[in-house]
């Protein structure tokens, strides 16, 4: 079946990555590189799994990829003879596993861990840490090492040399981890909910199906590095910009010359309490939904005050007010409307003081310090700084004074209050 999806796919797109081997693979070959053994390979054969051609080098890369993915559903429970019996009636076809997008991903090296460990310096233990840090099992020492990780092993082995604490950097790969997941998973259910149910609804088998969204995926899976790439570079400019707008502000503090202004404008962060764990009981629609409740309660209230939604952040949203005790008064208003939309409850912190503003968005040192607040509030607490007491005078909010706390992140003790309702 031909749908014209996978039709003006520029060449470029379709180059194979470095470890790819041109021109095919012997038996032995192929067995290293999908995790078989050549009498498990010659099985597959035999069943029409997996198909040779004659010549020296009769196996290609989308017979790795069959041969890994058909034992794994053997090692799952599922008959291999099964499979196989299917395959040879035309009711399954894995077929899809010759499309270039997979090459994107990479195989099993011919190197175990115990030995790239002795070629590269880097301890056995670090670098099964790295594995397990990335969300994976933690590999044996005998165990291959997987191709795409060689691209992460130059970072780590720069780190180290540069001092970095190895338990730090297995943090770091954590949050990398976690992160890359959760993006994935979104990316699967996506392809899932937009592209293959729609084909299965539209009467497709499941065979027909999977060819017609290979050649769907044939014209997506090129354009998502980069497109995801440039979304992290994003990031990674308002994170950096931030550090150095932080640094600037110390650095003329130090010297005398960072002055206060007498009609700061404010920054509030406010952030829904128990929003991960809901959003992985619930799924993903319910998060959406969660999202959009809370976004039309935020665009309500602020605009009604003044603010300005700067950025929303999943489980909350940074808001820009030019007055302090419009920020405290939405703050509240905000707490009280968010349990009756069955949102779980918010936590807020505010702070007040000068921003930098650069290419739609707020830096500084007020901006960090909000969000700190926000992350000590407790559920249901508005929490504000002593610089957003001192110009709030609204008779209908008094404040119970918290004390000077350590924020992580942020130099110097923050003496906090929390707002309420004037009884």
């Amino acid at each position: 079946m031909n749908t014209g999806l996978g039709q003006g796919l520029p060449e470029s797109l379709r180059q194979p990555l470095p470890w790819q081997v041109v021109g095919g693979f012997t038996r032995e070959e192929l067995a290293q590189r999908a995790g078989v053994s050549v009498d498990y390979l010659d099985r597959l054969v035999e069943l029409r799994i997996v198909s040779s051609d004659e010549g020296d080098s009769p196996f290609s890369d989308g017979d790795v990829r069959r041969a890994r993915f058909v034992h794994g559903l053997e090692q799952g429970g599922v008959p291999l003879e099964a499979v196989g019996s299917a395959v040879r009636s035309g009711d399954l076809s894995f077929a899809f596993f010759d499309a270039s997008y997979w090459d994107r991903f990479g195989g099993l090296a011919a190197k175990t861990y115990r030995e790239l460990s002795a070629e590269t310096g880097l301890s056995l233990d670090l670098l099964q840490v790295t594995r397990e840090s990335m969300g994976f099992a933690r590999p044996g020492p005998d165990d291959r090492v997987r191709e795409d990780e060689f691209a992460v092993l130059p970072l780590v082995r720069t780190l180290i040399a540069a001092g970095a604490d190895p338990l730090a950097m297995e943090r770091h790969v954590r949050v990398w981890g976690e992160s890359v997941r959760r993006i994935a998973e979104a990316d699967g259910n996506f392809y899932l909910t937009q592209i293959e149910v729609p084909l299965l609804r539209a009467g497709l088998s499941w065979s027909e199906m999977l060819q017609a969204g290979s050649e769907a995926t044939v014209m997506i899976a090129p354009l998502l590095d980069p497109a995801l790439l440039s979304v992290y570079h994003a990031q990674s400019e308002h994170t950096w910009m931030a550090n150095v707008v932080e640094a600037v502000e110390a650095t003329l503090e130090k010297a005398g010359l960072h002055r206060s202004i007498s009609h700061p404008p404010a920054m509030c962060f406010l952030d829904l309490s128990g929003y991960t764990r809901l959003t992985e009981e619930r799924g993903d629609e319910a998060a959406a939904e969660m999202s959009a409740t809370l976004g039309r309660l935020v665009q309500r209230s602020s605009h009604g005050r003044g603010g300005r939604p700067v950025k929303w952040l999943g489980d909350g949203v940074m808001v820009y007010f030019r007055e302090p005790a419009a920020a405290v008064l939405f703050a509240l208003e905000m707490r009280e409307d968010i349990p009756p939309a069955n949102l779980p409850p918010a936590h807020v912190g505010i702070d007040a003081g000068p921003l930098i503003f650069q290419d739609g968005d707020y830096f500084g040192r007020t901006v960090n310090t909000a969000a700190r607040i926000a992350a000590y509030a407790n559920a249901g607490q508005v929490l504000v700084s002593g610089d957003v007491l001192e110009v709030t005078t609204d008779p209908g909010v008094e404040f119970v004074d918290i004390g000077s706390v350590e924020l992580k992140g942020v130099s110097r003790p923050v003496r906090l209050h929390e707002a309420r309702r004037t009884s």
